[in-house]
């Protein structure tokens, strides 16, 4: 991944250490230091951290039930913890109804 601070010096936007983009709730999207790590953040409309990538090659990703409780935990060496969504649903199977195929998403 490009890091921003390259893209603001290409844009010949000034910036100083440490870049931070936060999201309308105050939440941290992006972070980069002048040593060259970056990370970068999403979350789910509760403001609950669903996704993390950092300079390092770390990422994990998490889903959350409706009262916020973490249900699914999976990261880049392998760890893994609970069911993720996808595999409770039919979200991605496909059925025949009179000749045409559909592909359910869950709602």
């Amino acid at each position: 991944m490009k890091k921003l601070s390259e893209t603001l010096t290409e844009l010949r936007i000034a910036f100083t250490f440490p870049v931070e983009i936060k999201d309308s709730n105050g939440s941290e999207t992006y972070y980069e230091d002048s040593g060259g790590y970056w990370c970068k953040r999403e979350y789910d409309s509760k403001d609950n951290q669903t996704y993390f990538e950092d300079s390092y090659g770390y990422s994990c990703k998490r889903e959350y039930d409706s009262k916020g409780n973490q249900t699914y935990y999976e990261d880049s060496k392998g760890v893994k913890c609970g069911t993720p969504r996808s595999a409770k649903t039919c979200e991605g199977k496909v059925v025949e109804v009179d000749g045409i195929k559909y592909k359910l998403t869950a709602l």
